[in-house]
């Protein structure tokens, strides 16, 4: 099967598929990549407290294992996903498959923090993976495949975050903090021989050169944005630093869309912004990022309080991690699933469909948690909307964009889910630690998150799941979708081009 290309104002040129590889195994491989960068993610994150002991550092120093690989994500991924459009997206892939590979070896056998902080840098490089891969998958598979895999890879992702969460406390609890990177490994390498013996590169390019301009103001914008985010609890939301950055992040985000609507080759084309199918899209990613990490915060906490708070479950931290199993194992089921719905229908109806299950995930325990299977029931639920609504997102906006736009589009959709992420986890950080009460001990007393800290969390994760309905809602039907790309004289959705 072949694909033409209209020629998009960024100067990408036709071209034709030329060669068959080999779909099946290209997908493990890419699908390898992906789960390993999202366990590592979410892996180091219920282990913090245990690091922090081992390297004899704060918990506010601590904290950057986790800052510093969210920031270099959120910069490195629309870079490297240019450059991918640009340069060829398997050699681009090979090279954040290097580095996260390098950072692995680097944390788990980092010497102290600051070590270690670098070997997360490192691993955060590789945040590129899931545009590169969406956009081999594009390039390759025949169209009846696309969506289905898309759904699959976009899965990955969340099933990695879950697995990472659960895994996380038997491997402190029996070995060392230095397993959470051992592990990984050999899914990277694996991956990354794949790869580079088993996948050809893709005859697509997009010519042009890295937006310099665009790439200083948007990493100013992303770092500004994200470290207040991250450091807004231990700074205090009030204090200088806090609101000067969030200021700063803004005026650097409206900059960088004024210098890409001047330059001829921009790192993020932001016209595309302006179609329904994308902006859509990046705002349900950014809502699932926040409520997918707000659940991982929210569940595992209220599971290991003890039970003489009258509203814990006094479990382990292992046995915590266990009670997402089900939520990892929906979205195993779910995703392709997605994936054949946006085949069949478009991407709308799975974008309601998660963003409705996610609502209802929230609602149930915000109602009442005071028992096991109201926990487990939200999970399951919670598992469903993620895998409806990651995947459907994401071929929403391949099949709102050009085919040489593929990687930068992604990369955006990618940064918003990651943004997403950021805000989750800080808004429920924020009311864990402003909500507590105070029991009696034998030996004192100790203050702990109240109950009704977990009620507000859960009712702001269900209202924010709210704004993920209105906005699957609004976002174009597949018959839209059709006579959008008529109306741009293209036939086939995989190349329409953005009106100049």
């Amino acid at each position: 099967m072949s694909h033409t290309l209209q020629e998009p104002a960024t100067g990408s040129v036709p071209v034709t598929r030329g060669h068959n590889p080999n779909t099946t195994l290209l997908v493990v491989y890419l699908a390898l990549g992906g789960l390993a960068y999202a366990v590592l993610q979410s892996l180091v994150a219920p282990a913090l407290s245990t690091i922090g002991r081992d390297l004899n550092a704060s918990t506010a120093s601590v904290s950057w294992i986790i800052t510093a690989y969210l920031l270099s994500a959120s910069v490195l991924t629309p870079i490297f996903a240019k450059l991918g459009d640009m340069m060829g997206k398997r050699k681009i892939l090979i090279v954040v498959m290097s580095l996260l590979l390098i950072g692995t070896v680097v944390a788990a056998l980092a010497p102290n923090l600051g070590v270690l902080i670098v070997a997360r840098i490192l691993q955060g490089a590789a945040g590129a993976v899931l545009p590169l891969s969406i956009g081999i998958v594009r390039d390759e598979l025949p169209k009846e495949r696309v969506s289905v895999t898309i759904g699959i890879l976009s899965g990955i992702f969340g099933i990695g975050a879950g697995v990472g969460i659960v895994a996380a406390g038997p491997i402190v609890q029996n070995l060392d903090y230095h397993w959470l990177f051992w592990f990984p490994l050999v899914l990277i390498f694996v991956a990354l021989v794949g790869i580079i013996f088993g996948m050809k590169e893709s005859p697509i390019r997009t010519p042009g050169r890295l937006d310099l301009a665009g790439t200083g103001i948007l990493t100013v914008s992303l770092v500004s944005l994200l470290l207040a985010i991250s450091e807004g609890e231990s700074w205090g939301w009030g204090d200088v630093k806090t609101i000067g950055l969030l200021a700063l992040g803004a005026v650097a985000l409206v900059a960088f869309v004024l210098v890409e609507l001047r330059v001829t080759s921009p790192l993020i084309d932001v016209r595309l912004f302006t179609i329904r199918g994308v902006w859509t899209a990046h705002v349900v990613a950014l809502v699932f990022g926040f409520a997918m990490y707000g659940t991982f915060v929210l569940v595992p906490t209220l599971l290991q309080l003890p039970t003489f708070t009258g509203y814990g479950f006094g479990k382990t931290a292992s046995v915590a991690g266990l009670f997402l199993l089900p939520t990892v194992l929906m979205l195993v089921v779910v995703s392709p699933l997605s994936g054949s719905i946006v085949r069949k229908y478009g991407p709308k109806p799975a974008l309601v469909i998660g963003a409705a299950f996610l609502t209802a995930a929230f609602v149930l325990p915000a109602i009442s948690h005071a028992y096991l299977w109201q926990i487990l029931a939200s999970g399951i639920m919670t598992g469903a909307g993620i895998g409806f609504g990651l995947a459907a997102a994401s071929n929403a906006v391949i099949e709102s964009v050009p085919l040489a736009q593929t990687g930068e589009a992604i990369s955006a959709n990618t940064i918003a889910r990651t943004i997403g992420s950021s805000v989750g986890t800080a808004v429920i950080a924020a009311l864990i630690s402003s909500h507590t009460q105070v029991f009696p001990l034998p030996t004192g007393s100790i203050a702990l998150p109240s109950d009704d800290t977990f009620t507000i969390g859960f009712w702001t994760s269900a209202g924010v799941a709210v704004l993920a309905i209105i906005i699957a809602l609004i976002a174009p039907s597949m018959k839209k979708r059709a006579h959008d790309a008529r109306a741009l004289g293209v036939e086939d959705t995989d190349a329409i081009v953005t009106v100049k």
